[in-house]
């Protein structure tokens, strides 16, 4: 396939999604995919050194927990990794304990610098999973992109996924996402933001916007450094006009206000905190004044 050829499949593979995700009505809690409105949760679930426990019985079973109670608030995108270690078995173990729920919006990636190795690379995480195939493929930290992407838009064309996207994290490699968002009809992009990484906003969320590609937000508090500084402060009194009752809730309400943003995927061990991070979603929304007031709070700690 030449380069004209493939960009034409892939732009009339976007025109024609289908999503493998059940339809949901629109609600406060979820948003629209852009390139095919299909609505999803507005908070996933990451699965980032948080499921990476090997074989230990105590830990598969705390990972189940968490799924468990994310299915319970009505489940959405989990996204995963080859480079995440035992992740993908351990959402696989959590999928066959939980009968293999609907509701989840299976989402992963290729991360190979071997173009050549990425669809048995696909093939092993579809195994671990315990699924016949993602609603979204993404190319991890753009590792090999334009070769990724010239075969991922060929499986979308041809119905084996649902979406394509790239990824980036720490905030690194934004010039080269965006001329990647320029050239190609991507269905998400997956990048970091929170009340204390703002770079986004400058170009990539204004882009995503414009060009209808959906925004899926990494390490929303740093990894866990925002919500250790925040964790003995007492709530501003703000917080209980947007009707939050943790700094948690309050930092992803400000993720989520963004208009660009799609989903947010915040890890946790905790099944009360999966609860707490959906509860961000139902809440009201901080307008422009309240979003700079979170911001400020939170860097005067």
């Amino acid at each position: 396939m030449n380069r004209r050829s493939f960009l034409a499949a892939a732009l009339a593979s976007t025109a024609s999604t289908l999503s493998f995700f059940p339809a949901l009505a629109s609600s406060p809690s979820t948003r629209q995919i852009p390139s095919s409105g299909v609505a999803i949760p507005a908070v996933g679930l990451g699965t980032w050194i948080t499921f990476n426990v090997g074989n230990d019985p105590v830990l598969l079973d705390r990972s189940t927990d968490v799924m468990r109670a994310f299915v319970g608030e009505g489940g959405g995108m989990i996204d995963s990794s080859p480079m995440y270690g035992s992740a993908q078995e351990t959402l696989g173990h959590g999928l066959a304990e939980l009968q293999n729920p609907e509701t989840i919006f299976a989402a992963d990636k290729v991360w190979t610098s071997s173009p050549a190795k990425g669809p048995a690379q696909l093939a092993d995480a579809r195994r671990k999973w315990g699924v016949d195939r993602f609603d979204l493929v993404q190319v991890h930290n753009l590792v090999a992109v334009d070769a990724h992407l010239e075969n991922l838009f060929t499986r979308k064309a041809d119905g084996d996924i649902g979406y394509v996207g790239i990824t980036t994290s720490h905030g690194r490699r934004h010039g080269e996402m965006e001329e990647l968002m320029q050239r190609y009809p991507l269905d998400f992009v997956q990048l970091t933001y929170n009340v204390a990484d703002r770079e986004a906003e400058d170009r990539l969320l204004p882009l995503a916007q414009e060009r209808g590609i959906g925004v899926i937000v990494n390490r929303p508090f740093r990894r866990g450094e925002l919500t250790r500084k925040t964790r003995n402060a007492p709530l501003p009194g703000f917080a209980a006009d947007l009707g939050a009752e943790s700094w948690a809730e309050l930092m992803l309400m400000f993720i989520l206000s963004h208009p660009a943003v799609t989903v947010a995927i915040p890890a946790t061990t905790n099944p009360d905190h999966v609860r707490q991070n959906k509860r961000a979603a139902r809440s009201q929304m901080p307008d422009a004044a309240q979003r700079v007031a979170i911001r400020d709070a939170v860097a005067s700690l």
